[in-house]
């Protein structure tokens, strides 16, 4: 990472998780150990901090710096235990991957499926992602993935779902012109959540074809039974996207009887 001093402060990231216990079990120890030397980038952060340095600058140089190459960037927000990006990493040599992730457990777990790969095209970042992009450059990225992303069920605590107007607006910057914002999820409330930050957005266009019935009203933790008698309309979703393997909590999901929502969304070319 280069740092050079930002004319404009970062934008005021938005809080969408929360600190946990991050205690490595030995094998994912050991994992850490071995790989976070050539996976984990160092973003100028103090211990602990999920915030990067003030003074840090992401741009194209770095790209080519880190990766070793000029080739498309992918960004995964939220990527969990990895199974996703590294899947698609492996399948996708020629891409660029760059897996952002606030747990350790999660990402040592990248690490360790990566490294047993000994995948060169991947690289994590153990950081609150709104802060890392609003570091980012314009145009960096062409495709952002956030593949079922904490649904904040209680309705006091929709506002820190990940999917906001801000958000959007920061990867309208970061995303080449005609880039890709990928997202799923299992929870019903927060595809219509999805829909109501998206659909409306003059920088994004839906690319969805499936027609999908939602309710038109939220609902939250202890409510949600009360979904299907409410009004409902009609959404556009899209096919399942190939790219996204079955991971075990999207199977678990699909056991419990949620259905899939998948939503992409396109930043306008002009």
């Amino acid at each position: 990472m280069s740092a050079e001093r930002q004319s404009k402060a970062p934008m005021r990231s938005i809080v969408s998780y929360v600190r946990r216990s991050e205690k490595l079990n030995d094998r994912l120890a050991r994992a850490w150990a071995r790989y976070s030397s050539k996976y984990l980038l160092d973003l100028g952060q103090a211990k602990g901090s999920l915030t990067v340095a003030e003074n840090l600058r992401c741009d194209a140089a770095m790209i080519r710096s880190v990766w070793g190459r000029d080739a498309p960037l992918i960004v995964e927000i939220g990527s969990g235990q990895g199974e996703n990006v590294v899947a698609s990493a492996r399948e996708h040599p020629d891409l660029n991957y760059l897996a952002l992730e606030v747990y350790q457990p999660g990402l040592a777990h990248t690490m360790l499926m990566a490294g047993k790969s000994d995948l060169d095209n991947l690289r994590l970042a153990q950081v609150n992602a709104p802060d890392l992009l609003a570091r980012m450059d314009p145009g960096l990225i062409n495709e952002v993935w956030t593949f079922f992303p904490d649904p904040w069920p209680k309705m006091k605590h929709h506002k820190r779902r990940l999917v906001q107007p801000a958000l959007a607006e920061e990867l309208a910057k970061r995303l080449v012109p005609g880039g890709i914002w990928r997202i799923a999820t299992d929870i019903e409330d927060y595809a219509l959540h999805v829909h109501e930050v998206m659909d409306g957005n003059p920088k994004f266009r839906n690319l969805g074809d499936l027609p999908v019935s939602l309710p038109t009203q939220h609902v939250g933790k202890g409510t949600a039974d009360q979904a299907k008698s409410l009004p409902h309309a009609m959404f556009m979703e899209s096919e399942r996207f190939g790219g996204r393997i079955v991971t075990n909590f999207e199977r678990k999901g699909i056991q419990a009887g949620r259905v899939i929502h998948d939503l992409t969304y396109q930043v306008s070319a002009d």
